[in-house]
């Protein structure tokens, strides 16, 4: 990675600061914002392990509360599925090219902010359901640092209840995240460059997060996903054009 200039220093902070501020105040949202704004800069091979291990360093950080509220028979499933996935997301990370990545990931951004626009119905689904969205979401997320999505699409088709929901998605994304982080590093993309960005980032991440954990919005939920799904139609068209 080239050595990085004063104004995409400010670029890279800012990003970071914003994506885990939101994360702060709605619970979600750091990676979906982060990784392709700093994509925009940055390779992806760069830029998801570093927002991979930030993200698993908050969720670290905070622990995991309400353990007995865990829904362990929504979450066993998943796991050798999203095995899989990840393997499949190695494969693509390091055999196709970076540019070709960056508009798959445009496309990726701009279909999920379409589907959360979308007025959908409360839908329920079959435990099968893990075996798509377990793949999706460890492929996503080995490949783009945004499987997150596909994991909330299925806890809520299977109605957990909130406290129930809040417990098993924060489990999962520490299973999810430690797999992931293994890969990584077992095919070697945490490099000097990588951890230097790293700690660099991690004290703006960390003070976003405090400050997000302290603002209170008057926007409803609804409308917080609205101006998230905005941003990151933004974001994914201009990745799509960015050659």
């Amino acid at each position: 990675m080239a050595p990085v200039d004063l104004q995409t220093g400010i670029y890279t902070g800012f990003v970071i600061f914003i994506a885990y501020l939101v994360r702060g105040v709605a619970g979600f949202g750091s990676g979906l914002i982060s990784v392709p704004l700093l994509a925009l800069q940055f390779p992806l091979t760069v830029v998801v392990p570093v927002i991979v291990l930030l993200d698993y360093l908050g969720s670290a950080s905070q622990g995991i509360k309400n353990r007995e509220y865990i829904a362990w028979q929504e979450q066993l499933p998943l796991i050798p599925f999203t095995l899989l996935g990840v393997g499949e997301g190695i494969f693509l990370l390091t055999a196709v090219t970076a540019v070709v990545l960056g508009k798959a990931l445009g496309g990726f951004i701009i279909a999920y902010a379409i589907y959360q626009l979308l007025p959908l119905p409360a839908l329920h689904g079959s435990r099968l359901l893990a075996i798509p969205y377990g793949l999706l979401g460890g492929f996503m997320g080995t490949l783009f640092g945004t499987g997150g999505p596909f994991y909330v699409i299925y806890f809520n088709l299977r109605n957990l209840p909130k406290h129930s929901f809040r417990a098993t998605f924060a489990t999962n994304f520490l299973i999810d995240g430690a797999i992931r982080i293994t890969a990584y590093a077992t095919i070697g993309f945490f490099q000097r460059d990588v951890l230097i960005f790293l700690l660099t980032a991690l004290p703006i991440a960390a003070a976003g997060l405090y400050l997000g954990g302290r603002i209170h919005l008057d926007l409803s939920r609804e409308s917080f996903v609205r101006f998230i799904s905005i941003l990151l139609l933004a974001s994914g068209t201009v990745l799509l054009l960015k050659t």
